[in-house]
């Protein structure tokens, strides 16, 4: 599969974990992005997204919003995700990164949160396709990289225009298209709609990334068979299983599905992301954020209720490390 110029031969991503329908998933994923973007690379995702970067704020030189612009050398290939509403600013942004090692400059458009819409950006975009045209024009003339956009089915079920959307962005030199098959006010409740990703495969020659409810690598397969997508980006659907990239990328190369993670893997992978989130943030705010993601890794194992909350207690590293040992030796009771 090629995006522009970019080859990848691994077709299914991370989502840009940013938004969501609370401000703790927004506060939890933007904490942790580059430790889990990293447990995600390790366990076989084919391409990153940065969390979303306000592409005023870059202009302006702000020193928070150039550390979201951090990659690490073995995050390849990474996408770079940019919102905004002003077609001046996400084109002066597009310039800036043009000297950042990111393979792709992805435009945000479906982000649900409030904090985001309130200002016109993310999928309020949607709701003005001029305005949205003439951002993705500015973005794609000031980038020397290929430039990909994430959208949604549409703002409401009365204004769903994800199709011309799509048709817009390949007019103006869009490269990909990932669509996530809910409306804005839908946010993350009810069924993604599987056909407005086959809709817009139909109706574009870019690729089309699906995204939505895949959170087993049979949900992947029927989204295959449903959209014909060229590529799968998944979110939710990787907390606590980063193994989902691998085992969906084996079958779609192979027609082979792996077998799911043993519990062992699943506690040394939660201490792996544990110390990568120490070293990036410190102890204090590592540990108490981890207890969400310890719950997602271990959720279904034995005694797993128990354990999580007597770590949702613990505040050092160790002890939780210590603990988790601990509930590795239970499995084989």
């Amino acid at each position: 599969m090629n995006i522009g110029n970019v080859s990848l031969d691994n077709r299914v991503f991370l989502s840009p974990m940013a938004g969501g329908n609370d401000l703790s998933f927004w506060f939890i994923f933007n904490i942790y992005i580059l430790p889990f973007r990293l447990i995600c690379k390790q366990k076989g995702c084919g391409m990153l997204y940065t969390e979303m970067i306000n592409a005023k704020a870059l202009c302006y030189n702000d020193e928070n919003t150039k550390k979201m612009t951090k990659i690490e050398d073995e995050e390849h290939p990474i996408a770079i995700q940019i919102f905004g509403s002003e077609p001046e600013y996400m084109g002066r942004a597009a310039e800036i990164l043009n000297s950042h090692p990111n393979e792709i400059l992805d435009i945000n458009m479906g982000c649900p949160a409030p904090k985001v819409i309130k200002n016109g950006d993310g999928s309020a975009l949607m709701k003005n396709p001029k305005l949205a045209e003439e951002v993705m024009r500015a973005v794609v003339e000031n980038s020397t990289k290929p430039v990909t956009l994430k959208i949604r089915k549409g703002w409401d079920d009365n204004s769903v225009n994800a199709v011309e959307i799509a048709k817009i962005a390949e007019q103006a030199g869009i490269s990909a298209v990932a669509i996530h098959g809910r409306t804005r006010e839908q946010y993350y409740s009810g069924k993604a709609d599987w056909d407005i990703i086959k809709e817009i495969k139909e109706s574009i020659s870019i690729p089309v990334i699906g995204n939505g409810d895949v959170f087993e690598i049979d949900d992947a397969i029927n989204m295959l068979e449903k959209t014909n997508c060229d590529a799968i980006m998944i979110g939710r659907g990787a907390q606590g299983n980063p193994w989902i990239f691998k085992r969906i990328n084996h079958y779609m190369q192979t027609g082979e599905i792996l077998p799911n993670p043993t519990a062992e893997e699943k506690i040394n992978t939660a201490i792996e992301h544990m110390k990568l989130a120490v070293a990036e943030h410190g102890e204090y705010v590592a540990v108490r954020e981890m207890r969400k993601h310890i719950g997602w890794y271990i959720k279904g194992l034995k005694n797993s209720a128990r354990f999580r909350d007597e770590i949702n207690k613990l505040t050092d590293c160790e002890s939780v490390v210590m603990k988790l040992n601990e509930l590795s030796l239970t499995q084989s009771e």
